[in-house]
């Protein structure tokens, strides 16, 4: 979902007045779910298949723009807890997470000791290395060096911490990419305290659930904005649809006073929060991603039939400088008719064949039905929008889940209050807008 919904519904609750406005039709901007699937192949300039039995009933489609799952302990979880905004929401966890090797074949991240022990990702005295890495992960605590077993975690870098329990080349992929969610090694020269911090996060949230640390809402993400949006209405905050002419208006000291509609009616603002494409000339291109969007009627090959997993492919094993993401769902999630299934392929482009790209991805798919390519431009802003009172968000990137996200939802909510969000000064409100008495997290 838009970083901009997210915030809307942080700032509300914590007692500012929010109108948000998108030049869409509908809730959650490049983050939407389409629905019916006509809209889906017209988005994409495509032209609807004929007749009504093809791909079963349109309607039963809800086809996310940019999908991603949530970690089950992530940010975005915390921060759909402590708004409130889980009480319009159902979700459902996906059944497994897979990382790619050379070898040309997937394998199951293990999701506990016994499959860890059956798993062919690596050799039994490599498991046994690796499971002192991951008992040392389980045991750090930042706060005691008296359980740091020498590592200095703001010092060491990554890469001497694998060095440290002897991991080799594979098992440092698995982690670094499947476990830590890094989208390529620039990490491994990093003081080692994030990656530790993003294994406890993945161990955590497997924990939850035990298939696999990700969860996926009912219906697709579009559910997400609309959950937002309700709780922004209670808090006393508006939202307007179908507005696509707007213009920022600045004063002379070049900040913001407020938006202005095709109408030439002006929303006054001291605060505008915005993603790169409404003001590109504040922002900088820093590379660009390329998904595809396939419908199959059959599981992935070699998943157990699941309905549902996350697949990474780490860039050393297939000679790249970022890995490849593959995602699926299915009717168990709501997103499609019984039968048939949403494969999700995305990386960071780095050559002139965008498509090309996405080839060790779409192998694993098998026979694909209907494959709809897009590929987009990554923004950043050049500021932090303190001059102008513009506060822009990052595009998203390729990868598969939501934590580098919220990381930029979280920064740009301390740019606009200059302060960390805070849930325990969240204003309680009931669905008649009531205030309600403060409640501790």
């Amino acid at each position: 979902m838009s970083q901009e919904c997210i915030l809307s519904g942080m700032l509300s609750v914590t007692g500012k007045k929010v109108l948000h406005m998108d030049r869409n039709p509908y809730y959650g901007g490049e983050s939407a779910s389409l629905t019916p699937l006509d809209l889906v192949f017209k988005h994409f300039g495509k032209e609807p298949p004929k007749g009504d039995d093809v791909y079963g009933r349109g309607r039963d489609w809800n086809v996310d723009i940019i999908p991603k799952f949530l970690m089950a302990n992530g940010q975005l979880v915390q921060l759909l807890i402590s708004t409130g905004v889980t009480r319009y929401l159902e979700f459902k966890s996906v059944e497994g997470s897979y990382v790619y090797k050379r070898d040309g074949k997937i394998h199951k991240v293990p999701a506990d000791e016994k499959e860890a022990l059956a798993s062919s990702l690596m050799g039994m005295f490599e498991k046994r290395r690796f499971r002192k890495f991951l008992q040392f992960v389980q045991e750090f605590d930042e706060n005691d060096p008296a359980k740091w077993q020498g590592v200095d975690p703001n010092a060491m870098p990554a890469y001497k911490l694998y060095e440290k329990f002897s991991l080799d080349e594979n098992t440092q992929d698995v982690t670094g990419h499947a476990l830590a969610l890094y989208l390529n090694d620039k990490y491994m020269n990093n003081p080692c305290k994030e990656l530790i911090s993003r294994c406890k996060l993945y161990s955590d949230s497997l924990s939850r659930y035990g298939k696999s640390p990700y969860l996926y809402p009912l219906y697709g993400l579009g559910e997400l904005p609309q959950g937002f949006a309700r709780q922004v209405a209670i808090y006393g905050g508006t939202y307007m649809l179908d507005k696509p002419n707007l213009k920022i208006r600045y004063d002379e000291q070049g900040k913001v006073v407020g938006v202005e509609d095709d109408k030439g009616d002006m929303a006054r603002c001291d605060v505008l929060v915005c993603d790169p494409t409404y003001v590109p000339e504040k922002c900088k291109s820093i590379g660009k991603v390329v998904r595809a969007i396939c419908i199959l009627d059959h599981p992935i090959p070699n998943t157990k039939d699941a309905p549902s997993v996350q697949i990474i492919i780490p860039q050393n094993q297939v000679n790249r400088k970022d890995d490849i993401y593959v995602c699926v769902v299915s009717n168990t999630h709501q997103v499609c008719p019984k039968g048939f299934y949403l494969a999700i392929v995305s990386t960071t482009v780095e050559t002139s064949s965008p498509e090309q790209e996405l080839k060790p991805g779409l192998d694993l798919l098998g026979p694909i039905l209907e494959k709809f390519v897009s590929v987009s431009d990554l923004y950043e802003p050049d500021d932090d929008g303190k001059e102008s009172r513009v506060f822009i968000t990052k595009s998203y990137d390729a990868t598969t889940h939501f934590e580098t996200t919220c990381i930029d939802v979280l920064q740009t909510y301390r740019r606009i209050t200059g302060e960390n969000f805070d849930p325990s000064k969240i204003q309680r409100q009931s669905e008649d807008g009531c205030q309600q008495e403060q409640q501790e997290q």
